[in-house]
């Protein structure tokens, strides 16, 4: 078998006169614009209690996402933000306990109830960087949940009201690109802000250039009380019209036809090797997917083929 490094170089001189070639298509998933109906804490709540919220997006493909954004509501100056951090789930029952606890209505379409872990980047380790830009110094939200975030039968308090604040777009970077097959995902950030709260907002309908999510796995929220269990924002704890949220991001990044598959012992290989047809070398690829360097995303691509 060719090693992993042999087979880099041979594929950094040679990606170029492969034929015929196959070129990777950019990604973007968007939910849209922030819609005013929903702000749901993602962050330390105010008793110091972990919070998260989740909303789903769909891949068609192996994708490498390099990047992405948030959009929430602050009550504090941007400069009390000190760290940024997003996971990556399955849905549920994948990484979860099966049956679950029984502790909330349903988990069917939930978040799984542990992230995938080569797919988690945050600020304070360096694998993310992020800028922040308002987008309104002055933005209101009909509904939000913050506090009330109970077991079943107890989760319907139908949220905690308006909430006001400062609209803002954090915009993220992965300084090491996450590397993930083809399937349907919950995406989770969260802001750190010293004084203050992270709210993120509500928009009205994921896309992927252009074409609407089917099925829309909506929002999901839990805290530290909670877990491993999650609650519909919609549904669960809020009542009524619209019976569904979801959050306002987006993702970007490129497809990578023709990867290999996770688990099989020829995965490395297949999918340097398909980078590498792609993008006529994979010294090319590496820096066009946003990797430092090719031996980092030989490192993704190890993570990619050898899930934990």
């Amino acid at each position: 078998m060719t090693s992993r490094m042999g087979l880099a170089a041979l594929l950094l001189t040679a990606g170029a006169s492969l034929a015929p070639p196959v070129f990777a298509s950019t990604f973007f998933f968007t939910a849209g614009d922030a819609d005013g109906q929903l702000g749901a804490l993602s962050g330390d709540g105010p008793q110091s209690v972990a919070t998260e919220t989740a909303d789903d997006f769909f891949l068609p493909a192996t994708t490498v996402i390099s990047g992405a954004t948030i959009t929430g509501l602050i009550d504090a100056p941007v400069t009390n933000i000190g760290d940024v951090e997003v996971e990556v789930y399955h849905v549920f029952p994948l990484d979860s306990k099966d049956p679950p606890s029984g502790s909330v209505f349903t988990r069917v379409n939930s978040p799984a109830d542990v992230e995938i872990a080569s797919a988690t980047r945050d600020s304070s380790a360096g694998t993310l960087t992020y800028s922040v830009a308002s987008l309104n110094g002055r933005f209101a939200v009909s509904n939000s949940v913050v506090n009330g975030i109970h077991a079943f039968p107890g989760s319907k308090t139908g949220g905690e009201g308006p909430a006001s604040g400062e609209e803002i777009q954090v915009t993220l970077t992965f300084t090491h690109p996450i590397v993930l097959p083809a399937g349907h995902y919950f995406f989770r950030p969260q802001v750190a802000l010293t004084g203050g709260r992270f709210l993120f907002l509500s928009a009205p309908r994921p896309m992927v250039s252009p074409t609407p999510i089917t099925p829309d796995l909506q929002a999901w929220i839990r805290n530290a009380n909670l877990a491993p269990d999650w609650l519909r924002i919609g549904g669960d704890i809020v009542v009524g019209a619209p019976p569904t949220f979801n959050m306002a991001f987006s993702l970007r990044g490129n497809t990578i036809p023709e990867a290999g598959i996770p688990g099989e012992e020829t995965c490395h290989d297949d999918s340097v090797s398909a980078v590498a047809r792609q993008f006529r070398g994979v010294a090319f690829g590496a820096s066009a997917l946003g990797f430092a360097s090719v031996a980092a995303l030989q490192d993704a691509l190890d993570e990619f083929c050898n899930p934990r």
